[in-house]
């Protein structure tokens, strides 16, 4: 059997993020993932100053070996319409792939790496989970995405979330395609659905190209992409006919009815609690700020690890995400239909596609980063029993043949 002081399953961005402030307290943290890293994981991918503060990224660091994409504008509108373009003549995020990014995060947040190796089960034993009736851990994290194992297994869903089904696909373009490619790298586009219920994307980062379509619980979504397709290449702008089909998945948007995200010894962030961003779908920083509060959470803790003491992360996502509000199937004040026009008028104006669709939608620019990290040493957190355990545990692996 082997201990540590936290388990989390999952080593996406959000658990990647919760293990390294963890272990930067003085937790011996195990990160358990069914896939082993490198991973293959297809996302539009990009980040924002925020990301990049709160993780302490060095921009130079992580452009050694990756790919790191400036984006310095965008374009938006609605799919056969036409597009606006906003410049800022600067930096404003970064396009990354998220297999690349994903290793960074987990490798080096000095973490017990478990891949390769499915979750299988968790049990409750004398004030510990027994997880895969290996590995004993007072609590447990599920960061395991939108099909969570641990969520499913200890929290209860509110039922009537708004999930949003998506289709992408991300490829190398060889030097003739990526010269005939009209989509500029700097400047990523945004294609609204007529009906407004989701978006596609075209984004260059350096050779590589990702398109995906993304809608609100959808059972068309195929055939929404298909389209969509076709329109970019009777428009010449993607080279896609000669690549492999799109690649589906899915997650929970932070609107009305949401999943629990504590249980007594779990808590539950990023995608597996819902946490996407309603307007873009963006579950990137959410994920990553989820796991930094999780881990003030579990330190402020101090080993009570009861439901009563963890249900503060759900006060402190609600006073960073807002709160959500009532089902997502209310009526609003308007029509559906008015709503759909006044938004497809909207979106051909400068003004709202650079301060509202892109700055307050996709790039959050109205909420600054969270506070810098406070680096607790262990002696703070008063693991009186678990970190001398620990320490004992690792003495007694060194020893072993």
């Amino acid at each position: 059997m082997e201990s540590c002081d936290c388990l989390v399953v999952g080593g996406g961005p959000a658990g990647s993020s919760c293990a390294r402030a963890l272990v930067q307290a003085g937790f011996d943290v195990i990160v358990l993932d069914k896939s082993p890293f490198p991973r293959d994981k297809v996302c539009a991918g990009w980040i924002t100053p925020a990301v990049i503060d709160e993780l302490e990224i060095d921009l130079d660091d992580y452009r050694a070996g990756r790919v790191l994409q400036p984006i310095c504008g965008f374009r938006t509108g609605l799919i056969g319409g036409r597009l606006v373009s906003t410049q800022y003549g600067r930096a404003v995020s970064y396009g990354i792939r998220r297999c690349e990014f994903d290793h960074y995060l987990l490798a080096r947040s000095g973490a017990r790496l478990r891949l390769g190796d499915p979750f299988d089960g968790m049990s409750r034993e004398n004030g510990h989970w027994i997880v895969n009736g290996a590995i004993r851990a007072p609590v447990v994290v599920g960061a395991g995405g939108h099909f969570c194992p641990v969520a499913r297994l200890t929290t209860e869903s509110a039922g009537g979330e708004t999930v949003v089904l998506a289709q992408e696909i991300e490829f190398e373009m060889p030097p003739d395609e990526a010269d005939k490619c009209r989509v500029e790298p700097q400047v990523p586009e945004l294609y609204f659905c007529q009906d407004l219920a989701g978006y596609a994307w075209c984004f260059r980062k350096g050779n590589f190209l990702n398109v995906g379509l993304g809608r609100e619980g959808e059972s068309r979504l195929s055939s929404h992409v298909a389209e969509f397709c076709h329109w970019l290449e009777q428009l010449g702008r993607v080279p896609l006919s000669t690549h492999a089909r799109f690649r589906g998945h899915a997650y929970r948007l932070y609107r009305g009815p949401r999943r629990r995200v504590a249980a007594d010894a779990v808590l539950v962030i990023g995608d597996a609690a819902g946490l996407a961003y309603p307007q873009s779908g963006e579950g990137i920083r959410p994920a990553i700020e989820s796991g930094l509060l999780a881990a003030d959470v579990i330190i402020d803790a101090r080993g009570d690890y009861r439901q009563a003491a963890l249900g503060a992360l759900e006060r402190r996502l609600a006073a960073r995400f807002g709160r959500t509000g009532p089902s997502p199937n209310r009526p609003g004040l308007l029509p559906a239909a008015w709503r759909r026009a006044i938004g497809r008028r909207l979106l051909a104006t400068g003004w709202f596609s650079r301060h509202v669709v892109i700055d307050r939608w996709f790039l959050h620019a109205n909420q600054p980063a969270l506070p810098s990290r406070r680096v607790a040493k262990s002696a703070t957190h008063s693991l009186a029993v678990s970190a001398p355990r620990c320490a004992q545990h690792r003495i007694e692996e060194r020893r072993v043949p």
